[in-house]
């Protein structure tokens, strides 16, 4: 498993539980990202990455089927949810809490 440690307080900070299987699965995902520090923070004011998360994120590996305004909907709550961490969201921590939000943690702990 991926060692989803680093993450862990971060994460237990602004989510209502730490689901660490889930953690574990999406450090394991984002793999080799995580190595540079651009790709492994999420940037709420870019929308064409916005974008991304919305399409690759939560329509491919989470699987939903939400229209998109419902999940902008999502990921704008994520955005006010980590909205003192300023520029510096982790995006395990973001990806987490989406998975959460949707419902989808159990899910994805396999």
């Amino acid at each position: 498993m991926a060692d989803a440690s680093a993450y862990a307080e971060n994460i237990k900070k602004h989510a209502s539980g730490y689901n660490q299987a889930a953690a574990e699965r999406i450090v394991g995902h984002l793999g080799i990202a995580l190595r540079n520090k651009d790709s492994s923070l999420v940037a709420c004011s870019d929308q064409g990455e916005l974008d991304r998360v919305r399409e690759k994120w939560c329509r491919g590996k989470l699987g939903l089927a939400h229209s998109q305004a419902e999940l902008d909907a999502g990921i704008k709550a994520i955005c006010d949810k980590m909205s003192s961490e300023g520029g510096q969201k982790s995006r395990v921590t973001f990806y987490y809490l989406l998975a959460e939000h949707f419902g989808k943690l159990t899910e994805l702990a396999g």
